[in-house]
């Protein structure tokens, strides 16, 4: 989660153990946990709001499809560089010219 792990969150802690100091953390740490409460409420309400918009039609969408990590773009150049599938020598792929370029035409303009 944000790249956050065990031992960051350690070091956070402790520095705000020395900032605060022990007579405000506990006020601090309820603050937290509103906000983190009243967050996951209003994400809930909007999925509640979402689902009642759309209807029946909501169960059928595919959330996985619209997950915006799929779409890395180094996945989809790797992937589009390493497709292995044939293309037909006659029809020139998209962006190639469409006439072979000769040693002798190299200086000349079309």
């Amino acid at each position: 989660m944000f790249g956050l792990t065990f031992d960051k969150l350690i070091i956070i802690a402790i520095i705000a153990a020395f900032l605060l100091g022990p007579e405000r953390i506990p006020h601090y740490a309820a603050m937290l946990g509103r906000f983190v409460r009243k967050a996951k409420e209003m994400a809930d309400g909007a999925k509640d709001r979402l689902k009642d918009e759309m209807g029946p039609e909501f169960d059928d969408i595919d959330w996985k499809k619209l997950n915006p990590r799929q779409y890395d773009p180094r996945r989809i150049i790797r992937d589009a560089l390493l497709d292995d599938t044939p293309h037909d020598p006659v029809t020139p792929l998209p962006g190639t010219p469409s006439m072979p370029v000769t040693p002798s035409m190299k200086g000349s303009t079309p």
